[in-house]
């Protein structure tokens, strides 16, 4: 009877990967920690390598998305000052 084949969600596969390559430990040590076949988790460390420096292009997006949200930060400040000396100005022309 074949056995039922095993799915793991890309989190799953991309956690297994980075344990392997953040900590140095092997394919074998990880998998077995995991419950994963070894050539499976293998496949996915290859394919990950292939893929090459997605982490290091995710980190420099992840980098330039934190300098743009500070920067949004800081003018939507700036405009809600302006709009309060706005209102200030109404209130005293109305006056």
């Amino acid at each position: 009877m074949a056995e039922k084949r095993q799915r793991y969600d890309a989190e799953f596969r991309e956690g297994a990967v980075r344990i392997v390559t953040e900590t140095g430990k092997s394919v074998a040590e990880v998998a077995q920690d995991l419950g994963v076949k070894e050539t499976t988790l293998g496949s996915w460390v290859a394919r990950a390598r292939r893929a090459g420096t997605s982490g290091a292009a995710e980190s420099e997006e992840l980098a330039r998305l934190r300098r743009e949200n500070a920067q949004l930060k800081k003018d939507n400040k700036e405009l809600v000052m302006e709009r309060d000396v706005l209102k200030r100005c109404m209130v005293l022309w109305v006056k």
